[in-house]
């Protein structure tokens, strides 16, 4: 007790503003239930596993820890199973995880000598009983950054239903025996709260639900409200309303009122269909992976090193399964595994390595590639069986591994992108290319260290003018976004059988034929000559069109190609292509290299002045990265390089605001001008002379607001993130016959390459559904569905959405 008191100056009394660990170590996944329980640090409230608390102590002289530990308790075997009502994790209502019950357990412990004292205890001084009562009792860190529940919003009152006109005309619906007006569908049918119409759903991506009749009456009438028929009962608050121009569902506060119109008595009618809420939330109690989990075939679990699961925090199986892949490649596990301790990590991290990529990432690597969670679930291991397991795959067909949880990393990953931080589904090629730009920015000035150089390539694209003359324009990339050719499909002769089957609705036994495209077909159309119209030429000193043709320059370690599945369709809506890509083992993309002006050819000349300011040197120049991930979405080639230039080529979030809010724009479709590059918004001239004291050229200062805004801060962030944008005027691609990139330190090779992973997706879109890794290893494919990690029997190499090959060594 003595020994406590003389260093009761290092122990604090945690405040609102403070965030307290108290569930998961700072630098591993060790938790309360790990073997010797968790030491909270009472100066910092970081939290240590029993092997890390000592490596704090030596850094920070901090003594004093709150030690927590969980003991198992035992959980009686009628344990009932319960139905989830709710789409939710981790809430009363929601999916029942089993989760095993804990008795917890607390201690003061002194540092260095371990001396442990009980608490609750009246000894202690009072300002420990404070400390420990206010830790305790404060939500943890990691909680507050845990997902755990994707709920569904809670729906709003529509703007629509006070004020619906509905029209008289006779209409009376009967109690039963509906049917679509316009097909003869006779489920998902939804009335028109307006005109009375009964007409079928949306039809969904896997042919299933309607054939678009209500939407389509919708964009016809503009009436605006529906309710599904069946969901209607006495309780007309879990009749599904939808609001088609709010785009979700609402609530009617007005529905009695408006199915009386129609002659419906709401009193009477039973439930028959499920609501929009209720079949998500069976598709996902019964969710059916269909070939991306292998035909639901039991899949052998897999343990031991690089065989750890990532638990699903809600909604981020997208991060999971890039990660698995990410830490599957030579590059990342030598940066953060082999060649870097978590001692090091931690003694080099800042005063919080909560908040610390490097840090992170370390840990990450570390969790799942040294094995030591990579366990059986509920089982305890000694420090011996840990070794063996790191030593060994275990196998067994009943077994399970609880996985790891992201937190850490997906909040520090998250800071300069808050879409990654909330509960949603996100994109998981868009989140691969943010894990890479910030991972890049952290080896600023340490190239030889930068895993993600692995990655990269040169993209050059020649330019061919009919005056014989050329330019060209080469990019720095880390994916090839690839176009799916469907007319190229090779089995059209069994798609026609099928689809006429399907027309004179013949029952149909085996599965949907879908278009079978191959991966050098979609590599073709990457190379294949295209139009460039409107191409301004210096050697004909007008416009024109030219003919583009595209190749790499280097080939990377691990070629990174994304299957663009989804597309916009008629009126913007994203649609999904359903079809399948055949990708061999092996592939050979040697063909596609490209080596620069060749002998004879006779380079387009400079922009002279006077001459077309389209391309002269300061004109208007879209960041070919931007427009190409724009691009990949489905939008106007032309529109994604007025959205770059508009936004002075900030982002691609800064370019795809720009973009939807002005689709609609009169001039959206005109030809790019000089115009578009010189007209500055009105900025504030008192801004512009602050950043001009800061010692910033005032043309500088000029593009940093306009970039941002007019706000000073996020100008002054611009200049540092965008140093040679900032500081030189970009060339026009059309005209610049330099490259913009240094080939110099990127790695390049023969053009071999083996496919090492997958990441396979099944949903709508990209921002719903789920995501699913098969990663090559050990000379088997391995399935990471989160938190399972077993051998794959049968890997959907014709279903992937990200494809990573692996450069064969000569």
């Amino acid at each position: 007790m003595e020994l406590l008191r003389s260093n009761l100056s290092r122990v604090r009394i945690p405040e609102p503003t403070n965030r307290i660990y108290k569930q998961e170590c700072c630098i591993s996944f060790d938790t309360p239930r790990s073997e010797g329980g968790l030491f909270v640090d009472m100066s910092s409230f970081l939290a240590f596993g029993r092997e890390y608390v000592e490596w704090n102590y030596r850094k920070t002289g901090n003594p004093v820890y709150l030690n927590i530990k969980q003991i198992k308790k035992p959980n009686p075997e009628d344990r009932p199973l319960k139905k989830p009502a709710l789409l939710a994790i981790g809430v009363e209502g929601g999916f029942d995880y089993h989760e095993q019950d804990y008795e917890e357990t607390h201690s003061i412990v002194v540092l260095p000598d371990y001396v442990y004292l009980p608490f609750p205890s009246v000894d202690l001084p009072e300002k420990v009983r404070l400390a420990v009562d206010a830790i305790l009792m404060a939500e943890g860190a990691e909680r507050k950054e845990l997902v755990a529940s994707w709920v569904a919003d809670k729906k709003h009152v529509s703007a629509y239903a006070r004020k619906l006109q509905q029209i008289d005309n006779g209409v009376v619906v009967s109690p039963s025996g509906w049917k679509c007006a316009k097909c003869e569908k006779v489920d998902n049918l939804w009335l028109n709260l307006t005109d009375g119409l009964i007409l079928c759903g949306r039809k969904n991506w896997d042919g299933s639900g309607g054939n678009n009749h209500a939407v389509e009456h919708y964009k016809e009438t503009k009436y605006p409200l529906a309710v599904k028929l069946g969901t209607i009962t006495a309780d007309l608050s879990a009749a599904d309303v939808f609001s088609y121009p709010e785009d979700e569902s609402v609530e009617d506060p007005l529905l009695a009122q408006h199915l009386a119109f129609f002659g419906i008595d709401f009193s009477s009618l039973q439930k028959t269909e499920l609501t929009t809420a209720e079949r998500e939330l069976d598709q996902n109690t019964n969710f059916d992976w269909n070939r991306i989990q292998e035909s639901g075939q039991e899949v052998e679990p897999l343990f031991g090193p690089g065989y750890t699961g990532l638990v699903n925090l809600g909604n981020s199986c997208y991060l999971a399964s890039t990660m698995q892949v990410i830490f599957s490649t030579h590059s990342f596990r030598s940066r953060y595994y082999d060649n870097q301790s978590l001692k090091v990590a931690f003694e080099t991290a800042p005063a919080d390595p909560t908040v610390d990529l490097n840090t992170q990432l370390t840990k990450l690597g570390h969790g799942l590639l040294s094995g030591k969670y990579s366990v059986l679930a509920d089982q305890f291991f000694s420090l011996s069986q840990k070794e063996e397991s790191e030593n060994s795959t275990l196998t067994t067909s009943s077994a399970k591994q609880e996985g790891i949880p992201p937190r850490m990393f997906k909040a520090v990953i998250a800071v300069s992108h808050p879409e990654f931080s909330t509960t949603r589904q996100q994109d998981a090629l868009e989140f691969f290319l943010h894990l890479l730009d910030q991972v890049e920015q952290v080896h600023t000035g340490k190239p030889e260290q930068d895993p993600t150089r692995s990655f990269k390539f040169i993209i050059e694209e020649r330019l061919l003018c009919p005056s014989g003359k050329v330019a060209y324009n080469k990019r720095t990339d880390c994916i090839l976004s690839l176009n799916i050719p469907l007319h190229a499909a090779t089995n059209k002769e069994e798609m026609e059988a099928f689809n006429k089957l399907k027309a004179e609705q013949k029952k149909i036994n085996s599965e949907a034929v879908r278009p079978r495209v191959p991966l050098e077909a979609c590599l073709a159309c990457f190379t294949a000559p295209e139009e460039v119209q409107d191409f301004y030429s210096t050697a004909l000193n007008s416009k024109t069109t030219a003919t583009k043709t595209t190749g790499l320059t280097t080939f990377p370690d691990y070629l990174v190609m994304h299957m663009r599945k989804f597309v916009m369709d008629v009126g913007w809506v994203p649609k999904k292509l359903d079809v399948y890509v055949d990708v061999p083992d092996i592939i050979d993309i040697s063909h596609m290299r490209c080596k620069g002006i060749q002998p004879g050819e006779e380079l387009l000349p400079e922009a002279v002045a006077g001459g077309e300011k389209m391309v002269e040197a300061n004109g208007p120049f879209a960041n070919e990265e931007i427009v190409a991930q724009l691009a990949s979405m489905g939008f106007s080639y032309l529109h994604c390089q007025k959205a770059a230039i508009s936004t002075s080529n900030v982002g691609v979030e800064e370019a795809m605001n720009w973009l939807l809010s002005h689709m609609d724009d009169p001039d959206i479709n005109d030809p790019i001008s000089q115009d578009m590059w010189n007209a500055e918004p009105a900025l504030d001239e008192g801004s512009v002379s602050m950043l001009i004291s800061f010692g910033f050229p005032e043309e500088v200062a000029r593009r940093a607001l306009k970039a941002s805004g007019g706000n000073i801060e996020k100008a002054t962030d611009w200049i540092f993130s965008n140093p040679d944008t900032a500081n030189t005027a970009d060339a026009n691609a059309s005209s610049s016959n330099e490259s913009r990139t240094a080939e110099s330190g990127l790695p390049d090779g023969e053009g071999k390459y083996k496919l090492m992973a997958i990441v396979s997706h099944i949903g709508t879109s990209t921002l719903c559904g789920h995501y699913v890794a098969h990663v090559y290893k050990d000379g088997r494919w391995v399935i990471f569905n989160d938190n399972k990690v077993g051998a794959s029997i049968d890997p959907p190499k014709d279903m992937g959405y990200l494809y990573f090959f692996e450069r064969l060594s000569s």
